[in-house]
């Protein structure tokens, strides 16, 4: 990617966050980045070809901060390293995101499945539901089967469900700024859930 395709995807990442990605037009990303609209053009093609490399970049970060910590509790219990994604989602919000999910509000604004984005943020969430329906899993696996109803595959997608519903909830109340600390309180929420933390 050339300097300029890179001074962009910043800028369009800065603006579509703060701002919303309807309120932000090319004109004003390129002025951001220091180009032309036609570089932009150039190297995109389309507004909407930058909102899928904003969101699929923040997903692949999002990815690389999330296996870092369950790198970190590799070996542990199941449900130490389902805590584990609450703290390295307080961690991603205290740095990256003041105003909640990036996947939610751009869902927010692209309802409509043929966008090319539409495809990022669907799919970012269906891979944190696989992600704790797998830990969801393996907490019934380890002997937890009654703690959350983690006992055999339909109560681990329940539970899976669950840890994913407490954790888009977090998201959206951090957003918010309705209570402090969502995270922690939804951290504690699975501790008492598993019984085992």
């Amino acid at each position: 990617m050339t300097p300029g395709a890179r001074r962009v995807l910043r800028a369009a990442e800065r603006l579509f966050y703060e701002r919303g990605i309807h309120a932000v037009g090319v004109d004003l990303i390129a002025a951001e980045a220091g180009v032309t609209k036609k570089t932009l053009y150039d190297r995109f093609g389309s507004k909407e070809q930058i909102v899928v490399e904003y969101l699929a970049g923040r997903d692949e970060r999002w990815r690389e901060l999330l296996a870092a910590r369950l790198d970190a509790v590799a070996g542990r219990e199941p449900a130490v390293r389902a805590v584990a994604v609450f703290e390295a989602s307080r961690e991603w919000a205290a740095e990256y995101g003041s105003k909640g999910c990036s996947m939610i509000n751009a869902h927010a604004e692209i309802g409509d499945p043929s966008h090319p984005a539409y495809p990022v943020i669907t799919g970012q969430k269906r891979w944190m539901l696989d992600l704790f329906t797998r830990l969801a899993r393996e907490i019934g696996a380890g002997g937890a089967g009654g703690a959350g109803g983690a006992g055999g595959a339909a109560g681990a997608d329940r539970l899976g469900r669950t840890l994913m519903l407490l954790h888009e909830g977090a998201l959206v109340a951090h957003g918010l700024g309705v209570f402090p600390d969502p995270f922690g309180h939804a951290a504690d929420e699975v501790r008492d859930l598993l019984g085992r933390v």
